[in-house]
Order: C-alpha cells, then structure tokens, then sequence
C-alpha cells in the first residue's frame, strides 16, 4: 500500500507528534505449541499491543475448539453472578483485595460448585423457614381476632338469653313476640349448626370478596371482618400489605364448596379455628411458642448466610477477575487456527511495529514458564489489507480524540484533526463563551474533577457525571480559553473592568449630560489589551460588539477551513498522491481564497486605515459588477485588477478541480493493466503467480469512469456550496457571543441590580438566589452545553470535511485491561 511506503520517507511533511499520524502496524503470525498457547495468550493479553484476526470466521462458535472451555467459563460467570445478587439483597459490598495465592481453574470451579450448592440449600431452608413462620403470625392474628367474634358473639346471645328469661318472668305483654315459647322449647338436636370458615384476605379484594360470597351463597352467610392495622406478610408471595381477618358462616356443604373456591381465588389464606374458648388459648400459646423458635432459628440461619457471603464477597473481585480472564483467553484462542498434524495454533494480527520485541518477550517467557520443548515462532506477514489505526494518547489527550473518532475513526495513517483540535475547540467555544466570571466557575468545577480523579477514576458514577469526569481535561481548556476571550471581550458576568489601564475615552465635560447625544472624546492612548469598558453601556455598544464579532468570526472560519485544505496536501504528500494535490488541493485554495481570504483581507485592512468602506457592497458588487469604479470603498491601490484576477482565478479553478482528475486516473489504470500484461509474457513463473495476485487483488474492482466523473463532479459542486455555507456557518460564533453577553446583561441589571435598588435584604437575597440560579441553570450549563455542540459541529463539518476520509477502524487488541472495563 501507498500509505505504508509514505510512512518513512514523507514523515518529514509533519511534526513528529504521536497523535498526527497513527502508529505505523505490521501483520505478524505466532505459531504457538498448544501446550503453552494458554500461557502464550496469558501474557499477551497483559500487554495489550496485539489484534488478532479470526481464522475460524467460517466455524460457528460450537464447532471451535475451545467451545467447551468457554462454556464452563460462562458457567462460572453464572454462579459469580448469583453470588453477586445474593450479596446485594443482603446489603454485603465485595471487598476489593488482592489474589495473594494463585488460584487454580480446576479448584476454583470446584469451590464454585459447592458454594453455589451451600447457598442454594441455605436459601432454600431459610424461604421454607420464612414462610412457616409467615403462616403462624397470620395464624395468630386469626386466632386473637376470631377469638374476638366469637366472645362479642357469645357475650351478645348471653345477654340475650338473660333478657328473655327476666320478660318471662314478668306478665304477658302485647309485645311479646309469639312464637318465643316454641323458639325456646325447640328440639336442640334438631336445630340447624353453622360451618365457618376463617382466615386472611387482603384489604383491597375485601370489597369484592365480600359481594361474590353474597352472590355465591345467595345470600345466606354471614361474614365479619377485622382490619389488621400493620402490614401482613404473606406467606406466599412474600410481600407486605394491609389484610382483613374473616369469618364467614354458612350453612351446607354445598355453600362450604363455593366458599373454599372463592377463597382460592381470591388469595385469601384459611387457617383453622375452634369455638372452644380454652382450647382457643393454648393453641394461641403453642403458635407463640413455635413462633419464638422460628424466629431464632431463622436468625441463626441469616448469620450463618451472611458468614458465608462474607467469605465469598472477601474474594469475589478476584475470581471474577480470574474467570473474565480466562474466558477472554479460550475466546481468543478459538480464533487461532489448529495444526492438528504439528500440534500448534497459529495465530495472525495487527501490532504497532514498537511492539513487536515486547511480543517476542511475551513469547519467550510464555514458553519458559510453561517447559515447552519448541518455542513460539513469531513473523511478520507481508498484506495489502488496511491496517487498523492506532494513536497512543494519554488522560489529557484521550477526550479531544475520541471527540474527533465520534466523527469517524481515521484512515491508516491519514493526518488527525486531534492535534488542532486541543487548541481549536476550546478555543471556538471561547469564542462563543466569552467571559471571564463564567470561565472561572467552569475551572473550578473542573479542577474538582482533575484533584480527585484518582479517587473518582476508581469509583462507579452515574451517566453524566462519568460523561463530565471523562472530559474532564477539555472542561478545563475551554475554561482557560473562556477567560483569555473574557478578558479580550472584558467582561466579568457583563461587568467591565479597567484591569489594563484607564479607558481611552472621556466625557466632554465634567456633567457628563451630552454623553448619549454627543458622544465621547478620545483623551488617552489606545486601551491596550481586549475592549476598552466605555463601550458597555453606550448607545453604540450593540453597533460596535456586532461588527467586531462578525468580521472576527469570518476571518476565524477563512483561517479553519484553509488550516483543513492545508492538511489535505500534507496527506497527499504523505500517501504520494500528486492527483490530489495538483487537482484538488491547489484548486480548492485557489477558490476559497479568492473569495473568501480575499474578503478577510478587505477586512484587515478596514481594521488597520479606519476605511468607511462598505464590505457588503464590495463583495455584491465584485460579481454583479466587476468593471464598475469602487470609489470610495476603494481600500487598496489597484483593487479593481486586483478583483477581477480573483474573479478569473476562482472561476478557472471549478473546471481544474472537475476534469482533469478523473481522466488521469483512467490514464493510471490502463497503464497498470498494460504494465501487468507485460510482465506475465517476460517472467518466471513464480513472478507471474505473484503479479496474478496483484493483478486479482486490483481487479476485483473494476474501474468505471462514468462513477469515477460522477464522483468528482458531485465532490466539485459540493465544495463551491459548501464554501459559501461553511464560512455562514461560522457566523454561528458571532450570533453565539452576543446571545452570551447579552443574557448575562440581562440577569445582571434586571435580577441582581434591580433587587439592589431595593434596599430590603429580604429582596437582595431572593435577588441574589435568583441570579445564581439563572447563571448556573442557564449561562453555566444550557450555554456551555449550546457552545460545546456548536463547536462541535464547526469542527466536524466546517473543518475535518476538507481532507479528513474517517473511513479506517479502530485497534482493538486482545487486552485484560478492556476486559476488566466490561460489565
């Protein structure tokens, strides 16, 4: 590949960073013995430099090798995983201590097995244990309220029966109901007994089990019920809530039947229930008793549970480090291939060159310690297949890079926006954040993250804390960033200040009457450094902040965007690619530049004479009217030839960047084909095989033109819009800033000054809540989260789309540390 032949004689085109160009790969091929293989890949795993590829891809994952070996990992994984929720439901945090022993994989399995089985076992007693007694408090309640039922009821029918014997007693009375005599004289063999039935049914049914009852019996039962006033157990589910007591008395084992079904349905649990008032006692003793028992059992039990978690969770961290380790290890070797016939694995895999002594050590000791009598063999495979990329970044560097790989991951070797991106993001949001109050509050909110990462990088965080802790390192740039531009901009939460020196203008006269109509008079040398603080508050503050902001957002975007046709040449001279930097780079600076570079240069030199010149009509009129006079928007001597060679340059410039591209890429792929036909009359035959797999490796693609023009032509008219549009969409800074500025102006005079102008302390500190609320809530986080996506758009679209392809992978090597960052 081009790339790779770029990679060490056109590295002098960069500056030697690690992060502009990825780590130079190389394939390698282990063949490994298979009795030190597990070794082998033991310690390569430690270091974490090398990507295998799969040789197995057309077998499924039964039919691997190793497929048993993973299965029982997966087994292992499982009964760590149950001990993990035990632990959790007992509120029992696994201690984070080191392996002191080796433990072995075989025992370590073993050891699984029969905790598991103990756990089981334990939990199991310990429910059937819970639920007895579960049963017997309901049972006791059952029998202390139905208790209650039935001594009201007795007490109510001796109350009664006294009642009536006393108006016996006495004379006959009108009154008298007729048939009493017959009532009490009746047979009582051959009076009809009342079944009840007894038990609990939760509070929420108790309505409704009431009316199917009634329906069910039509109406003859009888049914009290008592509310419980704490929380019940149930025996079955397991779960709390209110209960009823009930008893309900029928007549007929017809009724019975239809009761104890509705009961069922219902959930309502039956408990059994003398009428005997003695027995209805010592049964109360007895469940009292049992209770007792139980409950000490059941603590014993509990003890004994959390003994037992204990130990596990003391080790836990480490066999599960252990098993997510060997699991990785069979998995990785389920895509080497199996010499049966040598008996070897061999492997095959990316690695950064830097790498390959550190493998070669790996494999050295792997097979030392393992007595193997043949070493691993470790080669480099020569491969025309795109290497993936890799960039070694550290805490600081880290953040900005995976900003750019959201994006798309970079091309092998292709140049990284990352590298500018450091300065360049931060930076645009600066731009947009401008005040140094609020870039103080985003650095002390992020140097907290920074002192404590230690702490924190060690700890589970939630979502967004852990987003926030990760770009922690980015935070702090755009904070710094904030308070440069704040203090160039010279605002503190909108309030200027003369921290450089004394304002540059005065009042005319010591009144200061005509300040707003007449305006201010120039009495000192120039403000030396940012906005001088006059300018806040003055009528002409708005006019003045929008035509500074406004022309310093297009000369930062001009300067952006030709930085990105910039690295298309250092990419087209890397890979050796002349097309692209004769028919691409060259005519795309011509083009932006003679509009826009051109415009940034009116603009400089509008700045520097102090010229009433008008931009916009000087820009409109270039194109509608280039021969026309420029009078006085004239700001350079010779402007108008000047604008008309832009003109012809830039309109030149379109058909360079369409035709000749794609016709010398035909040219290119004819002369190879021929150049190969020649070849294949003129060599050996081992040449031949050689130039075939070339030429097959090439002619699988075959070239069409009309894509090839298509193509190019959509690239053209895409760049000529999008620079007009892109250098819009820098605007973005200028809308940005002033929205900042003038929300921050806002909260200051209508909330902090306004309560001020109170004098009632009350007001001054709801006043003040208020304004620290609203800089918080909305300039602090909706407004640093508005600029950091604006910034991130103007980088992904404005800037990489000019030279940055994104269409690479990333470098995943076989490594523990990844591992452990899995769940």
């Amino acid at each position: 590949m081009d790339g790779e032949g770029g990679g060490t004689t056109g590295g002098w085109c960069c500056p030697p960073i690690h992060l502009m160009r990825s780590e130079p790969m190389q394939l390698v091929q282990l063949i490994i013995p298979i009795e030190s293989a597990h070794l082998t890949l033991s310690y390569v795993g430690e270091l974490g430099l090398l990507q295998f590829k799969d040789l197995n891809i057309d077998k499924s994952p039964f039919q691997r090798t190793y497929a048993y070996q993973i299965k029982r990992c997966g087994e292992m994984a499982r009964k760590l995983r149950f001990f993990r929720d035990q632990m959790w439901k007992a509120g029992i945090v696994p201690s984070v201590m080191p392996l002191m022993d080796e433990v072995n994989f075989d025992d370590l399995e073993a050891k699984l097995g029969e905790l598991e089985g103990e756990l089981i076992e334990v939990n199991a007693n310990s429910e059937k244990l819970q639920r007895t007694y579960n049963e017997l408090l309901e049972y006791k309640l059952v029998l202390q309220k139905a208790g209650e039922f039935f001594y009201s009821a007795q007490s109510d029918a001796t109350a009664q029966q006294r009642e009536i014997e006393a108006r016996s007693v006495g004379d006959e009375s009108i009154d008298r109901p007729l048939l009493l005599e017959q009532e009490i004289s009746t047979d009582l063999s051959k009076q009809i007994k009342l079944g009840f039935v007894s038990g609990l049914v939760p509070k929420e049914k108790s309505m409704a089990f009431e009316r199917i009852l009634f329906r069910a019996t039509r109406g003859n039962m009888f049914l009290k019920q008592s509310l419980v006033e704490d929380p019940v157990t149930d025996p079955v589910s397991g779960e709390k809530g209110l209960k009823n007591v009930f008893v309900v008395f029928y007549s007929g084992e017809r009724a019975k039947t239809k009761i104890l079904k509705i009961c069922e349905a219902f959930g309502a649990n039956r408990y059994p229930f003398t009428e005997d008032v003695s027995k209805q006692r010592q049964m109360i003793e007895e469940v009292e008793g049992r209770i007792s028992e139980l409950k000490t059992t059941i603590d014993i039990g509990v003890l004994h549970r959390d003994k037992l978690l204990k130990n596990i969770g003391y080790q836990y961290e480490s066999w599960n480090h252990l098993v997510k380790k060997e699991k990785s290890v069979y998995h990785t070797l389920n895509m080497l291939s199996l010499d049966v016939s040598k008996k070897c694995l061999v492997a095959e895999g990316w690695s950064p060159k830097f790498a390959a002594s550190q493998i070669q050590d790996a494999l050295e000791r792997a097979a030392l310690d393992s007595n193997s009598q043949v070493g691993s063999i470790f080669q480099v495979l020569q491969s025309k297949e795109l290497p993936p990329t890799y960039f070694r970044t550290n805490k600081f560097s880290s953040a900005f890079q995976e900003i750019v790989d959201a994006y798309g991951v970079a091309k092998y070797q292709e140049a990284n926006p990352a590298v500018y991106t450091i300065v360049t993001f931060p930076f645009l949001f600066a731009v947009m954040f401008g005040d140094w109050g609020h870039g103080i509050c985003l650095l002390l909110a992020t140097m907290y993250f920074i002192i404590r990462e230690r702490k924190l990088s060690s700890q589970k965080l939630g979502d967004i804390t852990e987003m926030t802790f990760g770009g922690r390192y980015v935070i702090m740039m755009m904070a710094l960033f904030s308070i440069y531009t704040g203090l160039v901009y010279n605002e503190f939460f909108s309030v200027p200040f003369e921290l450089f020196g004394q304002s540059a203008y005065a009042c005319r006269d010591p009144s200061c009457r005509d300040a707003s109509t007449n305006g201010l008079i120039k009495v000192r040398r120039t403000y030396p450094f940012g906005v001088d603080p006059v300018w806040h508050g003055s009528r002409s503050e708005l006019p003045f902040l929008n035509s500074l902001k406004m022309k310093m957002s297009i000369l930062l975007g001009v300067a952006q965007m030709n930085l990105g046709i910039l690295m298309s040449f250092f990419n087209g001279l890397f890979f050796r690619n002349g097309l692209n930097i004769w028919y691409q780079f060259i005519p795309q600076l011509i083009f932006l530049n003679s509009l826009f570079g051109y415009l940034s240069l009116l603009i400089i030199v509008k700045w520097c004479t102090g010229s009433k010149a008008d931009l916009y009509h000087v820009m409109i009129y270039m194109f509608l009217s280039p021969t026309d006079d420029l009078g006085e928007n004239q700001l350079i001597v010779g402007q108008k030839t000047l604008q008309l060679v832009l003109i012809l340059l830039a309109l030149i410039s379109v058909p360079w960047m369409l035709f000749p591209k794609p016709f010398l890429m035909k040219r290119q792929h004819e002369a190879r084909h021929q150049g190969q036909s020649y070849a294949l009359l003129n060599s050996s035959d081992v040449d031949s095989a050689e130039i075939e797999a070339d030429h097959s490796s090439h002619g699988d693609e075959e070239f069409d033109f009309s894509e090839v023009f298509v193509h190019q032509l959509i690239h053209t008219i895409e760049f000529v819009l999008e620079s007009v549009s892109n250098t819009a969409s820098y605007l973005r800074l200028w809308a940005l800033s002033l929205a900042h500025s003038e929300l921050s102006s806002v909260f200051y005079e209508k909330v902090l000054l306004l309560a001020w102008g109170y004098n009632n302390i009350i007001i001054l500190i709801i006043g003040g809540i208020v304004f620290i609320c609203a800089t918080i809530g909305v300039l602090l986080v909706m407004e640093t989260l508005s600029a950091f996506l604006h910034a991130l758009r103007l980088h992904w679209v404005e800037f990489q789309n000019k030279f940055y392809e994104a269409d690479g992978y990333k470098f995943a090597p076989f490594s523990f540390a990844t591992v452990e960052e899995e769940d």
